[in-house]
């Protein structure tokens, strides 16, 4: 074992990417790969982890701190076997700079008729749309974390009304905020409902038809649209299905699905009024994550407190 806590990498990158990652990275540490099942992971200090082996904790009994490789820690929080240790959250500028950018970047794309000018190219069809302005809609994020912060104060510069929800009432300067007891009052104003919702028991299947039905129906763009970016967990896509096909929404743009990779007979890929991308709104960064790991390595090392420690009653 090297002087410093060694490490184990169980994430979604491919091998070649996190070995051109580790790179000057971990300077001290030794590391090693939950994938290589020959590997001794006995004496392992620290854990860096997506979606987790099944075997990982008999592998490494001896782990004292989680590190999780994405915003998300649903996936680990579901592993059994799970060590009672520190779950450490990924918390980086890049992380949540990629996030409001899909944000806004989903939201004009309604906004200015993205979709609908889509099927019109594929067509040949040379038609100009109406196109509210920014001002003329209320976008509502529910889920007010890191990220959620960020998306609403980017969309408030792009000129949309911003409103927000969260499970306890947040303070953002500029922006009007709800919390759960609020949440009908909320939908009722919101045009476009962003969706960064963690995955807990009080957000699973949140996103539902009674909530769209709730949304508000007398908006410029003629029907509300869900933007969903937090956790595939959190929608009901048969619902969601339903409302599209009933003009309950008049669109969406999703980046997480109940199942994935989404499967090719998904009806989402060939719904005319629905974006989809491939859980890629906030790519993680590899060499990010391994940065910002390692100042937390440091500091446990140090007997410092460890920085975005997940709280395992929330969730999150």
């Amino acid at each position: 074992m090297s002087e410093k806590g060694s490490v184990v990498i169980d994430l979604k990158f491919e091998r070649r990417d996190v070995d051109q990652a580790l790179v000057g990275a971990l300077a001290g540490r030794q590391v090693l790969h939950a994938s290589d099942k020959s590997a001794d992971l006995s004496n392992a200090s620290y854990a860096f982890l997506w979606k987790p082996d099944l075997d990982l904790f008999h592998r490494a009994p001896n782990l004292k701190v989680l590190f999780s490789g994405g915003a998300g820690v649903d996936s680990i929080l579901a592993t059994p076997g799970l060590p009672d240790i520190p779950i450490v959250r990924f918390v980086d500028e890049s992380l949540t700079t990629r996030m409001s950018e899909w944000v806004v970047l989903q939201c004009l794309s309604h906004l200015r008729q993205a979709p609908a000018y889509a099927v019109q190219q594929r067509s040949r069809i040379w038609k100009e749309l109406h196109q509210p302005e920014a001002k003329d809609l209320t976008v509502g994020v529910m889920g007010l974390g890191v990220l959620g912060q960020d998306s609403v104060r980017k969309l408030k510069i792009m000129g949309f009304n911003v409103i927000g929800w969260s499970r306890t009432k947040k303070t953002i300067e500029g922006i009007e905020t709800y919390d759960a007891s609020q949440l009908d009052a909320f939908l009722a104003r919101t045009d476009i409902l962003v969706g960064l919702l963690p995955l807990t028991d009080e957000t699973r299947g949140i996103f539902n038809a009674s909530l769209f039905s709730k949304l508000c129906r007398k908006g410029a763009l003629g029907a509300p649209v869900f933007i969903n970016a937090g956790r595939g967990g959190s929608q009901v896509e048969k619902d969601l299905v339903a409302a599209l096909d009933a003009k309950t929404l008049g669109g969406a743009s999703l980046d997480v699905f109940e199942q994935e990779p989404l499967s090719p007979d998904s009806r989402f890929w060939s719904m005319d009024d629905v974006i989809v991308t491939p859980h890629a709104a906030s790519a993680s960064d590899i060499r990010a994550l391994l940065r910002n790991a390692e100042v937390q390595m440091e500091r446990f090392e140090r007997g410092e407190p460890l920085q975005h420690v997940v709280d395992r009653t929330t969730g999150y």
